[in-house]
């Protein structure tokens, strides 16, 4: 039997946690402001729909090549979190970024298409559209109008949660760009934990 309290309770404490969306989003707003952000923001969001799309129609599937599958999107999610860091950094990893903030740099790191393909080589996105879809959607609905609204309803969680971690990072704007580097320092660990945490 569906339980929403159940059901609630892990998405909320999921998509609310810190991981590479809501990090990313508060440094951009931190950086920038939310607006400048939102681009980001809008590009996680549909990028999950389409996850969340994918998992529940080839979740049977994607559960039968998880042993081979998980490790190879945990060397591919660790490098990219992993390059993120180091770009937080400041450090130019491959030279296709420069260190200096320009509208081009920020477009191409913090931009639409950037926040869209993160969510298909992030590796705790894409657990948890797997065992969200095959522990509370497929067992109980059957029907294309129900798998499109928990669909829904995820990606506005995920919108709902990257705006809040962005919200909060414009409004410690001033205390992050007061101590910018130690602030950069700590996300870019916290981002690598996220990475190498899942070893």
């Amino acid at each position: 039997m569906f339980t929403l309290s159940a059901f609630l309770s892990y998405v909320i404490a999921v998509t609310f946690s810190p991981g590479p969306n809501n990090l990313m989003s508060m440094i951009s707003s931190s950086k920038s402001g939310y607006r400048k952000t939102l681009p980001f923001i809008m590009g996680v969001t549909t990028g999950f729909f389409f996850l969340v799309m994918v998992s529940t129609y080839f979740n049977r599937g994607l559960f039968a090549l998880v042993p081979q599958f998980q490790i190879g999107m945990k060397i591919l999610g660790s490098l990219y979190m992993s390059y993120l860091a180091l770009k937080i950094m400041g450090i130019d990893v491959i030279g296709i970024l420069s260190h200096k903030k320009t509208t081009k740099n920020f477009q191409v790191l913090y931009g639409f298409k950037a926040g869209m393909i993160l969510q298909f080589i992030n590796p705790k996105a894409i657990l948890y559209a797997l065992t969200v879809v095959s522990a509370y959607v497929v067992p109980y609905y059957s029907t294309h109008t129900h798998y499109l609204l928990f669909s829904i309803f995820l990606a506005f969680m995920a919108f709902l949660s990257n705006t809040t971690w962005a919200l909060f990072g414009q409004f410690l704007n001033r205390f992050i760009s007061k101590y910018e580097k130690q602030f950069n320092s700590v996300m870019a660990f916290l981002l690598l934990y996220s990475a190498y945490a899942l070893w």
